[in-house]
């Protein structure tokens, strides 16, 4: 099983229970099919790495990183997580904690304009 596998269930719960406030804000826009009539998860888990948000029909990942994410380590793991993922045909887009509380309608307009980017790639192949 590579989604949602049963070992990171309730590490998946924790981090829904303790979302960060940017993505308390950020899901309140995704939940209910309220970007674009695409359906994101939260805390969905590909592999061993678990995603802030996922659109299944679309293979994207969307993550918000904050200070934390620019430590050597964690530029690693980003790095190697989004690696693996790329290779499962999964698209990662990253954004700052700050996008969301300073332009969220940018960071809406961003993604329905790469899933609409990735859509045409599509039809012209």
């Amino acid at each position: 099983m590579l989604n949602n596998r049963p070992i990171l269930k309730s590490r998946r719960k924790e981090l829904r229970n303790n979302s960060t406030p940017a993505e308390k804000l950020f899901w309140s826009v995704l939940q209910q099919s309220n970007l674009g009539g695409y359906k994101f998860r939260r805390q969905h888990s590909v592999g061993f790495y678990i995603l802030d948000f996922y659109c299944p029909s679309e293979s994207l990942a969307v993550e918000l990183d904050g200070d934390s994410h620019f430590t050597d380590e964690a530029i690693v793991y980003d790095r190697e997580r989004t690696t693996y993922l790329n290779a499962l045909g999964i698209k990662v887009i990253m954004f700052m904690n700050s996008d969301v509380y300073d332009n969220l309608d940018g960071v809406c307009e961003s993604i329905l304009g790469d899933i609409q980017k990735e859509s045409d790639r599509e039809i012209t192949t």
